[in-house]
């Protein structure tokens, strides 16, 4: 019985494999840690990326639609800001400046809102934490961006708030139902 021969190397072999391994670790920088039950049953999830040197985290209510129809049963309503989950209102902190197209959010602490309008939302970066979800914090915008508007691949039962890395930063995005919503940023 013949052995097989391998030409390479064992050195080359592990050289190898750490260099798929170094690669794939700089490729999976998202991790999601269950906080609390919401009062209403949502769960609570903080979400925290690593994206161009930035450790950017987002705090929010999960909830569910179970049978809802978005914008009808179910926040968010047309034309009114939105919390962006359930519960208390949604965090982002970030370490690094982020730019949302012409908004510059310096590092820091933040609640996130939208104003669904059909066929188009915008995200609202809030200058107000600590806060309840609602009522909307009125004059503590830092700013407000357009979002770009699709539909996921398939409908999202649970409030999924993600951030896809990219290569002029990151995508902010919002998926429930058949809606998603996103906003590219950039870091620094």
């Amino acid at each position: 019985m013949r052995r097989p021969h391998f030409s390479m190397p064992v050195t080359g072999l592990v050289l190898a494999f750490s260099s798929v391994w170094a690669f794939s670790s700089t490729v999976s920088a998202q991790k999601t840690t269950r906080i609390h039950p919401g009062q209403a049953g949502s769960p609570h999830v903080r979400t925290d990326w690593a994206i161009d040197g930035a450790n950017i985290s987002v705090e929010y209510g999960r909830p569910s639609l179970k049978g809802r129809v978005l914008g009808k049963d179910v926040e968010p309503m047309e034309g009114q800001e939105w919390r962006i989950g359930a519960d208390e209102a949604t965090t982002l902190k970030t370490n690094k400046p982020l730019r949302f197209g012409t908004l510059a959010v310096p590092a820091g602490t933040y609640t996130l809102y939208a104003i669904p309008v059909k066929g188009q939302w915008r995200l609202v970066v809030s200058k107000e934490v600590g806060q309840w979800g609602i009522p909307y914090p009125r004059g503590k915008d830092l700013g407000r961006v357009p979002m770009t508007m699709s539909k996921p691949a398939k409908p999202v039962e649970q409030l999924t708030i993600s951030i896809d890395d990219t290569p002029a930063g990151g995508t902010l995005r919002i998926e429930w139902g058949t809606t998603a919503a996103s906003a590219p940023f950039s870091v620094g």
